[in-house]
């Protein structure tokens, strides 16, 4: 089965407390649809100026993806700039250049219509029903969302929920959204207004998933070396979707707890490097190393 990935494709100024990059690969669907390419075919729909670079388009065509739903228009891509503190978990946006996604909107070709997977990257709610409008029966929808939508598109992103059937956010998110402390009670809430299922990003903290009355909790892998976190949750998110897709998108939530585990583990590799660079090198091989060693560190010998 293909995955239908529909985001931003951007162009990045990133700075850490130690390095500074400047022109990298970025975008919530560029993170999304390599990281879903691991296991499944990708359809990309994104928009680009024309002076987006070949060596781009050439990652992404490496990787599988169809571009047919790549938009080239006249103009500057998007490009976003930020600044890391210590910790890495601190983020402060220095400038944003909507350019040509400023206009975008969103056009799926015929062949992508039917697409059984649907992952709806970080866009406006008004984009991603506007992407809807235009699915014919899929089997599973997720949408993934960012504080910004929640306080300027509450309504359309609240109402977008009774479309999917996943919700991926992080845990300031979970709780601006529900006005909830806990992120039991929030999940749970979230879930009340739609989606089967809720996945709460916690960072270096793992992920909580929801659904079907059940619950787990996923720790994120140890690491020792994180050089750029940009785009670990848009590269969870892919690696949850085409991990699903491979499974021929039959769902439940055993599932989902393995898809979970898959994308943890695929976001653990993206942050060891800028941009999307570690994702180009990274083996099938190393994927299934670290989940093994993921489940050993997981494992829980009773008292």
């Amino acid at each position: 089965m293909s995955v239908l990935v529909v985001g931003s494709i951007a162009l990045d100024t990133i700075k850490t407390p130690l390095e500074e990059h400047a022109d990298l690969l970025g975008g919530s669907a560029s993170y999304a649809s390599v990281a879903a390419s691991f296991f499944a075919p990708v359809n990309l729909v994104g928009i680009v100026g024309d002076d987006f670079p070949k060596e781009h388009v050439g990652l992404l065509k490496n990787r599988n993806i169809d571009l047919a739903g790549l938009q080239t228009v006249p103009g500057k891509t998007f490009r976003w700039s930020g600044e890391y503190m210590w910790d890495l978990n601190t983020r402060e946006t220095r400038s944003i250049e909507l350019n040509v996604f400023e206009t975008f909107s969103p056009e799926l070709p015929a062949a992508y219509r039917a697409t059984p997977i649907v992952l709806l990257a970080n866009i406006a709610p008004g984009l991603q029903h506007h992407v809807l409008d235009q699915i014919e029966s899929p089997k599973f929808i997720i949408a993934d969302t960012m504080d910004l939508w929640i306080d300027i598109a509450k309504p359309e992103l609240v109402s977008l929920l009774a479309r999917v059937d996943m919700l991926i956010l992080n845990d300031g998110e979970a709780r601006q959204l529900t006005e909830e402390t806990s992120l039991i009670r929030a999940g749970k809430k979230i879930q009340a207004m739609g989606p089967k299922y809720v996945a709460i990003k916690k960072g270096e903290h793992g992920c909580l998933l929801f659904g079907e009355g059940e619950f787990f909790s996923c720790p994120a892998y140890p690491l020792e070396d994180i050089h750029d976190p940009t785009g670990a949750g848009d590269t969870f998110a892919g690696g949850l979707a085409g991990y699903l897709a491979r499974n021929g998108g039959h769902v439940t939530f055993n599932t989902l707890r393995a898809a979970v585990v898959l994308g943890s583990v695929l976001a653990s590799y993206n942050v060891e490097q800028f941009s999307l660079e570690r994702l180009k090198t990274v083996t099938t091989d190393e994927i299934s190393s670290r989940l093994e060693r993921f489940r050993e560190l997981s494992r829980f010998e009773a008292l």
